[in-house]
């Protein structure tokens, strides 16, 4: 149910000129249908900032706003209140003084939470707005010390433990009453196995510390384990190397995957709930002279950004973007390389566009994460069911938008193409170096050039790079040599951004990815291009005089802005050869 206080709060929101009454409504529908916060669904709906909501929420109920990453909270404030109650609700509390404990909230409308914290912590709580995403960073760096003791202290303990009881616990296969795996509450409980406390905690670890994969490898007198965060692996503290087989068949019983068939490859999937979040995996093994090596892709749909500027679009890109993605027919395609975020973006535009009066529906192998009012299909290319017989499918299902996970042949890409010229819109990814590839790589496929430029509206191609940590960001004075590298004057005396490194970035003074775009809009001008034959050359320069950003220009952009090093630029763009 909406509160008259939220009520009150998107009314201030609008007369502030910071949503529409039609936004309001549409938040205020979505809110009773998800029974989530309202500030919540604006900002997922990327109607509204963090910032806008903090300003909003604060000037509403008179509660100040305070940066967590400009506090150093003692450990005895912070062990004022249990790490599961701060997880579970998102909060952290961060100064006590007598019978007094002042708590950061990213919603401090909810009395009923304040009221339960103060019978818990018997002190007078006054609550102080934090952006939900500060508080998250927060509760991650000043209680994963825990769960990484908690770790530490189990591989000491379990290391003489029987290994033939081990192998009997991990036999067992948790089934709901249909026969599936139930979706289990992720957690570490003394009673499990020794093996099941380990993969929990090698999951839970993960998942705080941000990682997308974790990767399990088999040498012959060890095990290493992997996290990736922010795109780059981090080797762990490792298992010892005689419960290998014990985590491996765990790990594969979860994804029911055949844990007697060790010679092959697999995949398989599974799910587990924490911090009252379902998080999804996806699971691949594969045989390795020591064992199978396994790993996991951690796909959690609350990290997912559904708004186009906390991607890293540049606002004169975000107009040209949705200007091209809310033409009625036509194919968009996002390249760049595996790993480069093209799904996420992808994600974010059907987020952008989806509407009650459109019908859309994807066809992707895997399906990454669900969205309400899609219609979205996994690939089965074992059964038949490939991109190519989903996109003929679809054609037969009164579709207005049609996303494709990729354009992998030539079969895809002519329906693709036979779509988008027939009345749809066409969203998919390809694999290219730059934007103005896209072009030659369609060709290349056996695509007609004339279909290409009757179909294609709209290329983006982008790359992933890591984000300066903000909690150690410094400033220095880079050396000509290093404004050189990124066509800067070197006499112009610019100063630059890096981490020093510290223990919320793991000493590697990132802390998450931005995205850099080049954007090429396919205008009358290019379409005659290709119809003769241009060469790419030719292409990137026509798309530079009709302001396409390329992507080493984005990166440098971003350099200069504190967002990122020029470390992190030249390692995924090259130099303009225009």
């Amino acid at each position: 149910m909406v509160t008259a206080m939220e009520r009150r709060l998107g009314e201030m929101l609008v007369n502030d000129r910071i949503i529409s009454k039609d936004d309001l409504e549409k938040a205020l529908d979505m809110q009773e249908k998800d029974n989530s916060s309202l500030g919540r669904v604006l900002v997922d709906m990327g109607l509204a900032t963090e910032w806008e909501m903090a300003a909003a929420i604060g000037k509403q109920l008179n509660v100040p706003f305070i940066t967590l990453s400009h506090y150093d909270i003692d450990r005895q404030v912070i062990e004022s209140i249990p790490e599961e109650i701060v997880r579970k609700y998102k909060i952290v509390p961060v100064d006590k003084t007598g019978d007094t404990l002042t708590v950061a909230l990213s919603d401090p409308s909810n009395i009923y939470l304040q009221d339960e914290l103060r019978l818990l912590t018997k002190c007078k709580i006054i609550p102080v707005i934090s952006f939900e995403s500060d508080i998250m960073e927060a509760i991650n760096h000043y209680y994963s010390d825990n769960g990484s003791s908690k770790y530490e202290e189990m591989l000491k303990d379990i290391t003489d433990q029987d290994m033939e009881i081990i192998r009997e616990e991990t036999s067992l296969e948790y089934q709901s009453e249909d026969g599936k795996p139930e979706d289990e509450e992720l957690s570490v409980d003394v009673n499990d196995a020794p093996v099941i406390q380990l993969v929990n905690l090698i999951i839970s670890e993960a998942i705080k510390a941000g990682a997308s994969d974790i990767h399990v490898e088999p040498y012959e007198k060890n095990l290493r384990l992997r996290y990736r965060i922010d795109g780059v692996l981090q080797e762990m503290t490792p298992p010892p190397k005689k419960f290998q087989n014990a985590i491996i068949s765990r790990i594969k019983i979860l994804s029911e995957m055949d844990i007697a068939e060790k010679r092959l490859p697999q995949d398989g999937r599974f799910k587990v709930r924490m911090e009252n979040r379902n998080i999804d995996f996806r699971v691949s093994s594969c045989p390795l002279p020591n064992g199978e090596k396994v790993v996991i892709r951690i796909l959690d749909a609350s990290t997912l950004k559904m708004n186009l500027e906390d991607l890293g679009f540049e606002s004169h890109i975000t107009l040209r973007f949705n200007e091209q993605i809310h033409k009625p027919w036509g194919m968009a395609l996002i390249t760049g390389p595996t790993g480069s975020g093209k799904s996420t973006t992808l994600y974010c535009a059907l987020s952008t566009i989806n509407d009650i009066r459109k019908n859309i529906c994807t066809i992707e192998d895997p399906i990454e994460y669900q969205l309400k009012g899609i219609n979205q299909v996994q690939a089965k290319p074992d059964i038949g069911l490939n991109f190519a017989a989903g996109l003929r499918s679809f054609l037969r299902q009164d579709p207005d938008i049609i996303m494709v996970g990729e354009v992998r042949d030539l079969e895809t890409a002519e329906i693709a193409v036979r779509a988008a010229l027939t009345g749809h819109l066409v969203l998919s990814t390809l694999h290219t170096n730059d934007a103005p590839s896209t072009i030659t790589r369609l060709t290349d496929m056996g695509v007609e050039p004339f279909l290409v430029t009757a179909s294609l509206i709209m290329v983006v191609a982008q790359r992933l790079v890591r984000r300066i940590c903000s909690n150690c960001k410094e400033e220095y004075v880079p050396t000509p040599e290093m404004l050189i590298s990124i066509d800067t004057d070197p006499n112009a005396g610019i100063k630059l951004y890096r981490g020093a490194g510290c223990n919320i970035c793991r000493g590697t003074g990132y802390k998450g990815r931005v995205a850099l775009y080049e954007l090429m809009v396919i205008s009358d001008r290019i379409r005659e291009m290709v119809i003769q034959s241009a060469s790419l050359i030719q292409l990137k320069q026509a798309s530079i005089q009709e302001n396409m950003e390329t992507l080493r220009k984005a990166g440098i952009r971003k350099i200069l802005e504190g967002m990122t090093t020029i470390e992190e630029v030249l390692g995924v763009t090259i130099a303009d050869q225009v």
